[in-house]
């Protein structure tokens, strides 16, 4: 029996089964369960009688859960671990110590969620894989409404639905939530989910580039990056961008005081060298935070978004900046004039092609009145779009299922690391963290979204022998599954220092790239088969993720760290 509790001007709402057009002096509520060609699409609406602010609304259906059954968990946003998880797993909380560094940056601040076992949730879209390897799917078609956090109760064989309009007020008539149920073959299924929201992306090949973060990070100037430019020239001149990162800018929030030591031309010269060598230039953007020794921060400080007790809220914590980072409110007028300037200046006046939008979860950690969080979301991108018409966006950083259409490319998993995991960060439990272990298993577990909602950026891969701690191995399987699973692929190397065997691999790279996956299997945790398509001609991979040697079903072995294909 589906049960739906809705908590509003502080009462408390409860009714069982479809209720259409159910009486409450608050006004009329009505649960619908409308069959289409493919599943169902269960609904809620609410006709308020008076001014109306929500609490929570929750939405708990019976599920055919079997033990076999594994559970797709998508996190929170582009950072977060996701991946299919065993019934026995739970997700556990961030340590009681990093929380003050770190909880802003995925869900950790969301009170209802249950972390113990028995419990998992998901943001946005959820399913179980049977053993036939067909889907339970529920995926929301109303994501730029409200976030939609599912939680499965195993024991129970329950999924709690929880839309995220807290602290929202209605005056008219309005769609609560809109969710999509279906079983079926994955691809099927999300090609439906695509087709049910609007969501048409025309073919395009993979989109090459170059990035300066993973090789130089914050350390950039001029010469470097003329430097790096003529290698790539020398060595990949059928790229398509060259992006500039973080590391111009004087100070995190003053996006065009750039750092004339560093820049001594401005990035006048730097552009046009871009250009003259047929990429197109892209630049690194946080346009959502500032660091406390900006200007913005200092003389601007009521752009900054305040908490209830009128604090700046904390964003998160950065070492190689000036510690914590605070989050904008994005709805201050004078934020938004600035802002449209800063797009202005880097598309329009300085050609950039390419903006990395970076850090984006900031702008929506507080909801508003009158916003949700993911309308706040939708709303700053729709700026950005806005005044930034003849530029691509690559978001990062970011909550998903807001920007399904609204952004070119969209990062899916973490920051790949130059160590293959980041121990301190793991140990911390921190699902957001730099490591390279959690953003491949994140890659794999999100291909599905590559070329339907938008173009997935699986990060770097990274084939120097210089300034990283990984193995030749390590470096492969990077490059393999990031090339199977994106349709933006970029690299951070001095490419003219290869050895002979990166440049094998950079050569499978190019061969391989423009791919499509068909599925991905979870043999055991860290361990996948993976099925994909090139030039319509059928293969199958095998990644192993972990430090162990595993068997495979028809070859002898597969080496610790290896990815394979047949």
């Amino acid at each position: 029996m589906i049960r739906t509790q809705i908590v509003l001007n502080n009462q408390n709402i409860q009714f069982e089964g479809i209720q259409q057009n159910w009486e409450h002096p608050l006004g009329k509520f009505s649960l619908h369960k409308r069959p289409i060609e493919s599943g169902y699409i269960l609904s809620l609406d609410v006709k308020p009688s008076r001014s109306l602010q929500f609490q929570e609304v929750i939405c708990t259906i019976p599920v055919a859960l079997e033990e076999s059954d594994q559970i797709f968990c998508n996190g929170f946003q582009s950072w977060s671990e996701s991946r299919t998880f065993q019934q026995s797993e739970y997700i556990p909380n961030l340590k009681w110590f990093a929380k003050p560094f770190m909880k802003n940056y995925g869900d950790y601040h969301f009170k209802q969620i249950k972390r113990k076992k028995g419990f998992l949730h998901s943001w946005t879209y959820t399913y179980t894989t049977k053993k036939n390897q067909e889907l339970f799917f529920v995926g929301s078609l109303s994501e730029k409404k409200a976030f939609t956090l599912f939680q499965w109760n195993i024991k129970k064989k329950e999924l709690q639905i929880h839309i995220d309009v807290a602290e929202r007020q209605i005056e008219t008539p309005i769609e609560i939530f809109s969710l999509w149920i279906e079983e079926g073959e994955e691809h099927q299924l999300f090609d439906t989910w695509g087709q049910l929201q609007g969501i048409s992306l025309p073919p395009q090949a993979t989109v090459t580039g170059w990035t300066s973060w993973y090789n130089f990070y914050t350390d950039i100037n001029e010469e470097k990056l003329l430097n790096a430019l003529q290698q790539l020239q020398a060595t990949f001149p059928s790229a398509h961008y060259f992006q500039i990162d973080d590391g111009y800018q004087k100070a995190v929030g003053d996006w065009w005081r750039i750092d004339t030591k560093k820049f001594p031309n401005g990035l006048v010269n730097l552009q046009k060298q871009i250009k003259d060598n047929d990429y197109q230039a892209g630049i690194w953007l946080a346009p959502f935070i500032c660091e406390p020794k900006s200007d913005l921060y200092q003389n601007q400080s009521d752009w900054l978004l305040k908490d209830k007790k009128g604090k700046f809220v904390k964003a998160g914590y950065a070492p190689h900046w000036s510690g914590h980072f605070y989050a904008i409110d994005f709805y201050q007028e004078a934020f938004q004039e600035y802002l449209a300037k800063v797009l202005h200046f880097f598309t329009e006046e300085m050609g950039f092609k390419l903006l990395k939008l970076d850090f984006i979860y900031a702008v929506c950690l507080l909801p508003r009145k009158d916003k949700s969080r993911a309308e706040i979301l939708v709303d700053a991108i729709q700026f950005i779009k806005t005044h930034a018409p003849k530029a691509k966006l690559l978001a990062c950083g970011a909550p998903l299922g807001p920007l399904f259409g609204l952004v070119d490319y969209c990062r899916i998993g973490a920051d790949i690391h130059l160590k293959w995991e980041h121990l301190l960060l793991k140990f911390f439990r921190n699902r957001e963290r730099v490591s390279t272990a959690a953003a491949l298993t994140s890659i794999l577990a999100r291909h599905h979204l590559n070329n339907r909602f938008f173009r997935n950026d699986p990060d770097v891969f990274i084939l120097r022998s210089d300034n990283h701690q990984l193995t030749f191995q390590q470096q492969s399987t990077i490059l393999k599954l990031a090339t199977l699973s994106g349709n933006l692929v970029f690299n951070s190397d001095e490419m003219s220092k290869y050895s002979p065997e990166s440049k094998i691999l950079f050569e499978w790279f190019l061969r391989w790239k423009d791919s499509y996956i068909k599925s991905v299997r979870t043999i055991e945790k860290d361990f996948y088969h993976i099925e994909f398509e090139h030039e319509q001609q059928s293969f199958d991979a095998y990644a192993n993720l972990t430090s162990q040697y595993k068997k495979l079903p028809k070859y002898s072995k597969i080496a610790p760290y290896e990815t394979i294909v047949y």
